[in-house]
């Protein structure tokens, strides 16, 4: 990750937090990078050096009024445009959730299971896991059949890997190595 975009989404994570609104710039962020990613005329519209910086900043003025955008998030996107950065966006998105989420002491986990787990067994995974790491789990679970049972949690670099799958490879291995 470029020096830019850390610097970008460093100044985004320093005003939600004085704010104390981190949900809701991530929200919108999230929001409008969706909207600029989907639409090409948007993005055309802000990229293009034929339109003068006025017209731009009624384009983003409108966006902004029509998606209820937080003012931190217009004002950052006004920047954006400004300095010519929007193709740094997703980038500078996914910088910013790392930074706003070291600052509040969150950890990103990604959890893949066999099945559908319940909402209790999310909740006792994410417990479970809140008390290994001591900090905030924010966890996004998927399924892979692939699995057979028990599931794969990745937090940052470490995997957890406590499928069916991976402990008949390592009895295979075992046994192989009998």
């Amino acid at each position: 990750m470029s020096a830019v975009v850390q610097r970008y989404a460093a100044a985004l994570a320093d005003v939600a937090a004085e704010r104390k609104i981190g949900d809701v710039v991530r929200r919108d962020l999230d929001a409008f990078a969706e909207t600029f990613s989907s639409v090409a005329d948007l993005r055309n519209a802000l990229e293009s050096p034929a339109l003068n910086a006025e017209v731009k900043r009624r384009v983003i003025e409108d966006l902004a009024a029509a998606m209820k955008l937080d003012s931190a998030v217009r004002n950052f996107i006004f920047l954006l445009v400004d300095h010519r950065r929007t193709e740094l966006l997703p980038e500078i998105q996914q910088a910013f959730r790392e930074e706003l989420n070291a600052r509040l002491g969150i950890v990103e986990a990604e959890v893949t299971s066999a099945r559908e787990l319940s909402a209790g067994e999310k909740q006792e995974l994410t417990s479970v896991l809140e008390q290994r790491t001591g900090k905030k789990i924010e966890a996004q679970f998927q399924e892979d059949g692939a699995l057979l049972g028990g599931a794969i949690v990745r937090l940052g670099s470490t995997i957890y890997d406590g499928s069916v799958r991976d402990q008949l490879n390592r009895l295979r291995e075992q046994l192989e190595m009998e």
